[in-house]
């Protein structure tokens, strides 16, 4: 087969139900594009107690330096309620100059679409003057523990070491060229549990209602601002997600109250300055206030989550110059630079070398009717092809 058309590649990835965590087929078809091309193909299977096995890919083609390496996901995330698609989520049917299904854009679409770059590069100009990767996961859209991180760490135990990274994430909010992601902010969760006394509503002198020192901590949490945004980022935002008693009975006042939250932080912060941030507020509005006057200090604990993603941005002239050059030569747009959104894998490829996010617009990511334009498709794959030309002549700078 072929991989120089992006709408028959992508067919071909949607096609496999390749629901986080199973692999469904994709990485295979996928290793039936890039094998052609002479890339030497590996499927790494990553296991951790607790978690479901991964199945993962990484291809290279080429053995010199300089290396760029594509990296992205082909796990997508489950269709919903089938019976509301109006195309089979898995049939990748083009209707109206779009073609439907699940991981259209989020992002099979990226990878059908480096795909087709490099293959036409290859055909047009043999293999490139160093070497190029793709390194895909089957777990960017579950719990991330046997994806990427791990897919990283085999590779560069086994020497592989890289010199930029395009991740195909849908970065632009609403046209082809709005924006590449140069970097993310961070992402911090916690819970805290503040405890009381249980009793009757109507006999509140004998009980300690948690939900009022709950309220207390959760505005403490919130307000005042973490700062006000750098030059790079906007500013910190902590939302409380969650509060809850556990308790169906209105004529029960309960033993404790729960609240989880989540921040997402600029550099300003690192994850240690910004815990020690959050316990200094909980201390200071648990002394000050009891849950009932006359009463107490709120008593509370705090629960870290695992993991926390680390604010990055990414500096590179060679990278960051080579797409936006490309992205304006084929799109006449110059696309901003960004770290606003959520996370992504590029957390952990920051740790090996500079990366930058640029794929198809997000609008219908995990969606139903996911869908992407096929004039999308074709324009992506021209600036994925020019930007690879243009960056391996621009690498050493």
């Amino acid at each position: 087969m072929t991989a120089t058309n992006p709408v028959a590649n992508l067919q071909t990835l949607i096609r496999c139900p390749s629901v986080t965590p199973a692999e469904g087929g994709a990485l295979s078809a996928l290793e039936a594009m890039l094998s052609p091309l002479g890339f030497k193909v590996d499927r790494m299977v990553a296991k951790e107690a607790g978690t479901p096995d991964v199945e993962n890919l990484y291809a290279r083609l080429g053995t010199e330096g300089p290396h760029l390496m594509f990296a992205g996901h082909t796990d997508v995330v489950p269709v919903g309620d089938e019976g509301a698609w109006t195309h089979p989520p898995f049939a990748a049917e083009i209707a109206d100059g779009e073609l439907f299904g699940r991981g259209a854009v989020d992002m099979k679409g990226g990878v059908a679409c480096f795909a087709a770059a490099v293959a036409r590069h290859v055909e047009r100009h043999g293999p490139p003057k160093g070497s190029i990767s793709f390194l895909i996961t089957g777990d960017e859209e579950g719990p991330s523990i046997n994806g990427t991180i791990k897919l990283l760490q085999w590779a560069a135990e086994r020497g592989e070491t890289w010199d930029a990274c395009v991740v195909g994430e849908p970065t632009n909010p609403n046209k082809l060229g709005d924006m590449i992601k140069i970097g993310r902010r961070g992402s911090l969760s916690g819970k805290i549990i503040v405890y009381g006394v249980q009793g009757h509503a109507a006999y509140p002198h004998l009980a300690d209602n948690p939900v009022r020192g709950m309220m207390q901590l959760a505005q403490a949490l919130m307000d005042p601002p973490f700062d006000a945004g750098t030059d790079d980022f906007q500013p910190s935002n902590l939302e409380v997600t969650t509060i809850d008693v556990g308790n169906p009975a209105t004529n029960v006042i309960p033993a404790k109250a729960s609240a989880s939250f989540n921040i997402r932080f600029n550099d300003t912060w690192t994850a240690d300055t910004l815990r020690a941030e959050i316990v200094r507020r909980l201390d200071a509005a648990a002394a000050d206030g009891a849950l009932r006057p006359g009463r107490e200090p709120v008593k509370y604990e705090i629960i870290w989550a695992d993991r926390p993603s680390h604010v990055f941005l990414t500096r590179n002239n060679a990278l960051i110059a080579s797409l936006s050059s490309a992205v304006e030569a084929i799109t006449g747009a110059s696309p901003a630079l960004s770290t606003t959104g959520g996370t992504s894998d590029a957390r952990f490829i920051k740790d090996y070398c500079p990366v930058v996010e640029f794929g198809l617009v997000g609008q219908t990511m995990h969606m139903v009717d996911e869908r992407v334009a096929v004039a999308d498709l074709e324009t992506l794959t021209a600036i994925y092809e020019t930007f690879i030309e243009r960056w391996f002549a621009n690498a050493g700078l």
